[in-house]
């Protein structure tokens, strides 16, 4: 299992043999039908012009395209995540305090008047997912890079992971630090092209190019039909961050190690009043999670959705410890409350999900507590090695997550 700590937007992330990699057995039929492929979207109400695009969409999809999807998101790594929680709105309260953020409601916000028909479509066929694919396959890290729509954020990042690398004691000079753009790939018929061979495969084994084109003119087209959807310029496209690394995988693809940052969730946090910090706070906290890789720290005696809190819950302490470190961005107090507030905008309380990412209480428990560690620890200038780090958090981790209702 490739080893990626994904807060991607949705699931049907997918590879196949555009990258030269052959398809599973159980995924290689290669029959086309302009029939028995039908969508459960409901798209009564749809207009006429559109709802012919979503008929041309099913009849030119390969007639196993789920178990193409699937298998290949298996390949690929990336699972469930905390954004897929959050666009869904999926909120199961139980016996802990768990609330609506600034950053959920935002994020729910973000696709208001789009016609159902066409919004549920796009779920289905992996649409969320597209541009996110794009950055981890064919992504790199440049110079020529720019994060933020506006490249705002560019000067900030890149300096950001220079440090991080200085900061913890991990072999780290090969994690790339790669932007993901909504629109690039959206608007783009060659560039959606692409990645839609490597979901689908190419089941036209005489013309795939000129399949995989098509199908992403219809795609564009189904997109361009909503104008909330901007072309593709949506934060919801982007409303992402994850960690990848294929440390240890005994069948790697050769991705590069990678943090990648979309446009959606920077715009997310900027909506939310935490365009100051909280983008250090992503990276930084995807940066643990590359610790976590290197050091071997996904391993533990929890099972399930306890298991997935743990590591983003440390991952949000080995963010916060460095935000707040004196050798690491050394945040006054106003601003690191601004990163406390960070990942408790992105907490969940979807607690029986293997994608629970911890309660927004939670997590800015666990980034609280880092920051005492930073700021209470005698000698300013030493930072912990990573394990001992870990050893710290997990005699505090039953004390973090322990009910807190009332």
């Amino acid at each position: 299992m490739k080893k990626t700590l994904s807060m991607a937007a949705s699931l049907a992330i997918a590879a196949t043999c555009a990258l030269g990699m052959a398809l599973p057995a159980h995924a290689a039929d290669t029959t086309v039908t302009n029939r028995s492929l039908q969508s459960p979207i409901d798209t009564s109400g749809m207009a006429p012009q559109t709802k012919a695009i979503v008929d041309k969409i099913q009849a030119t999809l390969p007639a196993d395209w789920e178990s193409r999807v699937k298998a290949a998101r298996a390949k690929y790594g990336l699972n469930e995540s905390q954004w897929s929680e959050i666009r869904d709105s999926v909120i199961n309260p139980g016996d802990h305090q768990c609330q609506r953020t600034e950053l959920t409601t935002y994020a729910n916000s973000l696709l208001d008047g789009v016609h159902p028909g066409v919004l549920g479509n796009l779920r289905f066929y992996g649409g969320f997912d597209w541009a996110a694919f794009d950055a981890l396959i064919v992504g790199t890290e440049s110079k020529s890079n720019t994060f933020g729509v506006n490249g705002e954020y560019t000067q900030k990042l890149t300096a950001e992971m220079k440090n991080l690398k200085r900061f913890w004691d991990i072999d780290s000079a090969g994690i790339q630090l790669v932007p993901m753009h909504g629109a690039d790939v959206l608007s783009s018929p060659e560039r959606l092209a692409h990645v839609l061979s490597v979901m689908y495969g190419n089941p036209i084994e005489e013309a795939p190019r000129e399949w995989a084109v098509g199908l992403a003119e219809l795609f564009i087209e189904l997109i361009d039909s909503e104008p909330v959807l901007q072309g593709g310029a949506n934060p919801m496209f982007t409303f992402n961050a994850f960690a990848y690394s294929e440390k240890g995988d005994p069948e790697p693809l050769g991705v590069s190690d990678r943090i990648v940052v979309g446009d959606g969730i920077l715009q997310g946090m900027t909506a939310v009043g935490l365009g100051d910090v909280a983008p250090r706070a992503i990276v930084g906290h995807e940066f643990g999670h590359h610790v976590q890789f290197q050091k071997d720290l996904f391993e533990s005696d929890l099972t399930g959705p306890e298991a997935t809190r743990r590591t983003e819950l440390m991952a949000d302490a080995f963010g916060t410890y460095y935000l707040t470190h004196a050798r690491g961005e050394s945040l006054n107090a106003a601003r690191l409350l601004k990163s406390e507030k960070s990942f408790y905008q992105v907490g969940d309380c979807s607690f029986t999900s293997r994608g629970h990412h911890g309660t927004p209480n939670q997590r800015l428990a666990s980034s609280t507590w880092a920051a005492s560690v930073a700021n209470d620890a005698a000698n300013q200038g030493h930072i912990l090695p990573s394990l001992k780090f870990d050893e710290l958090f997990e005699a505090k981790l039953p004390d973090l997550v322990k009910p807190d209702a009332v």
